[in-house]
Order: C-alpha cells, then sequence, then structure tokens
C-alpha cells in the first residue's frame, strides 16, 4: 500500500508536487515517451488556478489541443516560438511573470535546442532559462523545463537527440517521469539519480 511507504506519494490532485515545484526554480523534468510528457503537463496545466504560459517547442501538446484530444484550459496562453519571434515573446512573457504569479512550461529543450545554431544554442538556452527562473521568483511563478533524454554510458542523463548535458544548480529541481501499470510516476532525482522519493498519479 503507497500510505505505507513513506518513499512513495500518492498525488492525483499534484497538491504535493506543485508545493516542491515552488521550492526550485527552474523544474526540469526528463523523460523518454513524448506523449506521456504531455499527458503529464495536461494534468499538471488542469491542476493550476494561476496564469499559464505555454512555450510549446516541439508542436505536440499545440497538436492535441487543435484535434480536441485535448481541453484548452482557459488560464492558458501558448506561444509557438520560431527562431525569428522567440525574443519579443521572451520579453513578453519576463514583462508578466515580473507583476503576476504564473506558471511557465517550456516544452521541451529538444526543440528549442533545434531552432539554434550548434554553438550558441547551450549558452543561449541556459542563460534564458537562469532569466526566467530570476525573474519568476519575484512573483513566486513557478519555471517548468521538458526534456526528452537518456541515459549515456556513464550513467548521465543528456538531451536525445544531440547528447547534450543538462543544465543543474542548486536552485533547481530534477526529475524523471515514466509510468506504471497503473500510475504516471514522478522520480526525484539528485546529481542526475534517482532518490528514495517519487509521486505516483493515478492515471
Amino acid at each position: 500500500m503507497l500510505d505505507k511507504n513513506p518513499k512513495q506519494v500518492l498525488d492525483n490532485d499534484f497538491s504535493q508536487i506543485k508545493k516542491e515545484f515552488s521550492e526550485k526554480n527552474p523544474n526540469i523534468i526528463l523523460c523518454s515517451q513524448p506523449f506521456l510528457k504531455t499527458e503529464f503537463l495536461n494534468r499538471l496545466v488542469n491542476s493550476n488556478t494561476c496564469s499559464i504560459i505555454f512555450l510549446d517547442f516541439d508542436l505536440l501538446y499545440s497538436g492535441f489541443l487543435i484535434s480536441g484530444m485535448i481541453k484548452k484550459n482557459e488560464k492558458l496562453k501558448i506561444f509557438r516560438s520560431s527562431r525569428i519571434n522567440f525574443e519579443k515573446d521572451l520579453k513578453d512573457i519576463i514583462k508578466k511573470i515580473s507583476k503576476e504569479r504564473s506558471l511557465v512550461i517550456l516544452d521541451s529543450l529538444n526543440g528549442v535546442y533545434n531552432m539554434f545554431d550548434e554553438l550558441e544554442s547551450a549558452r543561449f538556452i541556459n542563460a534564458t532559462i537562469m532569466l526566467l527562473s530570476s525573474v519568476a521568483r519575484q512573483t513566486k511563478s513557478v519555471i517548468i523545463v521538458t526534456a526528452i533524454a537518456l541515459k549515456n554510458d556513464n550513467e548521465e542523463w543528456i538531451v536525445s537527440p544531440g547528447g547534450r548535458h543538462l543544465i543543474e544548480s542548486k536552485k533547481s529541481g530534477m526529475y524523471y517521469l515514466s509510468m506504471s501499470e497503473t500510475h504516471l510516476v514522478l522520480k526525484h532525482l539528485h546529481n542526475r539519480q534517482e532518490t528514495h522519493l517519487k509521486y505516483e498519479i493515478k492515471k
């Protein structure tokens, strides 16, 4: 039983997950399955009552909305940024989260990396995420960053494809999203290794 195991937290309403997310910025969610990632993000979006800003770089979430497979939250604003308009979108987002508590979802690192040249992308994206996180703390906003990732031969999590390493700091939270037969499972990572703590969300 879940309630007899302190290492597992059943959190169908995302109350504990959101509480932990609010204590860290950014929060990085790794996953190897794009559709599972989208399901989790949709559950997270629908559990929030604050303004939600969704930067959709891989267009998967938007695709589900357009097809009607998921219903749009009225508090949700989606940005489908390209290299041309990303700077303007970023300014608009920073302005908004500096004034109002918001949930900001950057989905995903894989899509962002594809927008920029190899040499400039990592530094620019890391700086962008750190800037968003810094501004977010002023209004207790939360930054969520997703990435499709795999472990390399050294058991380190890397963005796949591409093999880029992930940013990590004392102020950030890092998690791995997977699925059991009956639950979504969000495992806490420390130094990119799984810890004893995991959240379970009934499907």
